[in-house]
């Protein structure tokens, strides 16, 4: 496989997770959905940690996964979002092995 992914945990200031999901559903959703690099991306909540969020994603490319970095789509979501996390997120780079597709 060619492909890269990334796992994404952010942690939100306390009680602001439901207003980061909506800058998310605002900015990222549409970008994502509209991107035919993103092959997979999961955006989920932690049922453990009620300021706490979870990405999975899987880009057909690491040179596509550093792109969409640069988007507009993109920029505009971080300039909105950063305020309302508590610090940057942990980002673990992996090198996908196998998956079941559609």
């Amino acid at each position: 496989m060619s492909t890269v992914a990334l796992f994404i945990k952010h942690r939100t200031l306390p009680g602001k997770r439901e207003e980061v999901r909506r800058v998310w559903e605002k900015h990222m959703a549409p970008a994502i959905s509209a991107n035919p690099a993103h092959t997979a991306y999961f955006y989920c909540f932690d049922n453990t940690d009620p300021d706490a969020i979870c990405a999975f994603q899987q880009y057909a490319s690491a040179e596509a996964a550093t792109e969409f970095l640069k988007t507009t789509s993109y920029l505009a979501y971080l300039q909105e979002v950063e305020p309302l996390l508590a610090g940057p997120p942990l980002v673990t780079s992996l090198t996908p092995m196998w998956s079941k597709g559609p």
